[in-house]
């Protein structure tokens, strides 16, 4: 990873304090489909959930190249739980840098972020809809009656759910023809999680159901309100989800790199990393993490500068694309090197290739990032004809 001021590298030396637990409860909470809580207690404590809130809203105020090493170096750890809180990063960092809340809802939810140590994640996603950048209207219904909202439906991969504090819920708005997302407390009656999470990867997510049976809110608990899909929103906070797959890539690869300096079966000389097809694959990992890590990075960075941010816009849904692939490699790779020991359901690997193959699944999809890079060449092609 790249480190730029020594906040950021007191961040991710706070994070590797941490390491040993978070490890051990990830490997626990992948085997029996459970939601390693602790480990979140344990981020709170060092601030995890503030370090993308601006300094002014009381945060730490770090950008996107920053955030993203944070979630590299937690995603080595445990996959599942850089995910999850991860969403806390992004969600947060978009939300105050595009400042669609009104002033006194952003100061409120800081100081719920700050004093009270709130989570939250935007629940957009349903079965009905399918993705939420795809620009499916959401079947929860959002209805005004007597200075309240009347908020019912089921929503979808609700990650992190036993953590969170806040739901940022979307709902359709049948007077406004619009959708709306809702700033809903956990606590509130109505609410359920219904336990559905039943995936091979991401295990520990606690990526679950939410049923909303009329729960009622103020008016005031509507933040946004949206006229089309979000794939329509440039948001580069959403490199929080690429960071995870760069980081359990770079996992697969220390595990492959320590299997090759020490396994030495009584049928060769020396270890396995002496070999030349372990070192062909081996110098392939390298090249596909060191081109994974520089794209993601360099993405970040020139879109956080003012001269180049138009330009950085255009190939976010890439660098996600190119990470998560390769990352995918990168992991199949390991395991070839490492053999059928891969295989067992102790070992790491089988968790790391479980686990990199959701970001298949994370938006952007594949399909769209490269569907719009062909119309960005085309229309390249025609100003070009036209000048």
């Amino acid at each position: 990873m790249f480190i730029k001021n020594d906040a950021q590298k007191e961040v991710i030396e706070k994070l590797h304090t941490l390491k040993e637990g978070i490890q051990a409860r990830g490997a626990e909470a992948d085997r029996e489909n459970s939601f390693p809580s602790e480990s979140f207690q344990e981020l709170l404590k060092i601030g995890y959930n503030k370090l993308t809130l601006p300094k002014e809203y009381g945060g730490d105020g770090f950008g996107i190249s920053e955030m993203i090493s944070f979630q590299e170096t937690l995603a080595s750890f445990d996959g599942a739980t850089a995910l999850a809180i991860g969403w806390q990063l992004g969600v947060v960092g978009e939300i105050y840098e595009k400042k669609k809340w009104s002033e006194e809802q952003l100061q409120h939810f800081a100081q719920e972020i700050t004093q009270h140590r709130a989570l939250v994640n935007r629940i957009a996603s349903e079965a009905v809809t399918g993705s939420p950048t795809r620009g499916g209207r959401p079947g929860t219904n959002a209805v005004f009656i007597d200075g309240n909202w009347h908020i019912s439906g089921r929503k979808s991969f609700t990650t992190l759910s036993y953590a969170l504090t806040q739901f940022l819920t979307s709902a359709w708005i049948e007077e406004k023809q619009a959708i709306g997302f809702f700033l809903i407390p956990s606590t509130l009656d109505g609410l359920t999680i219904e336990e559905t999470w039943d995936m091979v990867a991401m295990r520990g997510t606690a990526s679950h159901d939410l049923i909303l049976e009329d729960v009622i809110v103020p008016a005031d608990a509507l933040v946004e309100v949206n006229d089309g899909p979000r794939s329509n929103n440039i948001n580069g906070w959403a490199l929080h989800i690429p960071a995870v797959y760069l980081g359990i890539a770079q996992a697969a690869r220390d595990y492959a790199l320590h299997f090759a300096r020490t396994y030495q079966p009584n049928s060769l000389p020396t270890v396995i990393g002496e070999l030349p097809h372990v070192q062909d694959k081996l110098g392939q990992i390298e090249v596909k993490l060191k081109t994974a890590r520089h794209i993601l990075y360099s993405v970040a960075d020139h879109f956080e500068q003012p001269t180049t941010h138009d330009a950085a816009a255009q190939d976010l849904g890439l660098a996600k694309h190119v990470v998560v692939n390769n990352a995918i490699e990168i992991v199949d790779l390991a395991m070839r090197i490492v053999g059928a020991k891969s295989l067992q359901s102790q070992n790491p690997l089988n968790r790391y290739y479980r686990d990199v193959r959701a970001g298949l699944h994370n938006p952007p999809m594949d399909d769209m990032t490269i569907t719009k890079l062909a119309q960005n060449a085309l229309k390249e092609g025609q100003e070009v004809k036209h000048s």
